[in-house]
């Protein structure tokens, strides 16, 4: 079953052999056996990988609720440590994953969460340090210690004062003071490419170390802000500036040391990621 729901998601069976440390020909076994088994067509090859056929769909979503079940015994059963420490962005806050913690509190009343924000430097420092086990974060600082796994994309954009459609973005920004959460924001090096790029001089740095303070600043007209478009809609602006397309998109990260198994957290993913999903 972990076989055959990798290479789904994956969608590739080379792929998956690498995931789950198995020889590429074990792996294809595997998923010829499952076939065999059903006496179905799960998967269409192609030059560039796989793709579960209708039938495939049926059968991985079925096998994803039956691996959640048991990850879900073993953790009751081996009677782990009932805790999460989570990390994410100061702008994202536990918004994003609310969710799936309310559901984990249904199956594990007693479910203790640390969670820590702050920037992207950070948020991978405490990672490394054993002092958070999962994380979200925007960007990343490619640690060769750190697992990666892309999850989706941040749509960026300028809030500030008196921002009206079809406003010229240079114009707008030119000479503005910046405003950030701290000065080891990602968010500020953004600004400082898409400055430098576009030869544009700006104000100073104002480090203002909360979100709703930020926000509100940067709508008095104290400065402009670098936020994702999701936080502009939370705080209902509906006038930003959108960033030039080459910055527009950030990847968005879920992110782990790379020897740290996961056993409760596991499940935490996979509920947040199907809600998510289900948006």
């Amino acid at each position: 079953m972990k076989a055959f729901v990798t290479v789904a998601e994956l969608e590739s069976i080379s792929g998956a052999a690498i995931e789950l440390n198995h020889l590429q020909s074990n792996m294809t076994a595997k998923i010829k056996k499952i076939e065999s088994y059903y006496n179905q067509e799960l998967f269409i090859r192609n030059s560039k990988g796989v793709k579960l056929t209708r039938y495939g769909e049926k059968l991985y979503h079925q096998f994803k609720k039956i691996l959640f079940l048991w990850e879900e015994t073993e953790n009751k059963m081996k009677k782990n440590e009932e805790k999460i420490r989570i990390g994410t962005m100061i702008s994202g806050g536990g918004m994003q994953f609310s969710s799936a913690l309310n559901k984990l509190f249904e199956t594990y009343p007693d479910l203790s969460i640390n969670l820590k924000t702050g920037s992207t430097e950070y948020i991978e420092e405490q990672v490394l340090l054993g002092n958070i086990d999962i994380a979200y974060t925007i960007g990343s600082l490619n640690n060769k210690q750190i697992n990666y796994k892309k999850v989706g994309l941040e749509e960026m954009v300028i809030i500030g004062n008196a921002i009206e459609s079809n406003m010229n973005f240079d114009a707008y920004v030119s000479g503005k003071n910046i405003l950030v959460l701290s000065d080891r924001c990602l968010y500020l090096s953004i600004l400082n490419s898409i400055f430098t790029g576009l030869n544009i001089k700006y104000g100073e740095i104002i480090e203002v170390g909360e979100l709703e303070t930020l926000v509100q600043f940067a709508m008095m007209g104290m400065g402009i802000s670098l936020v994702p478009k999701r936080i502009a809609k939370r705080y209902k602006i509906n006038n930003y500036l959108e960033v030039p397309s080459s910055y527009r998109y950030i990847d968005f990260y879920l992110i782990t040391r790379l020897s740290h198994e996961l056993p409760l957290e596991k499940q935490f993913i996979e509920l947040n990621n199907s809600l998510i999903n289900n948006i």
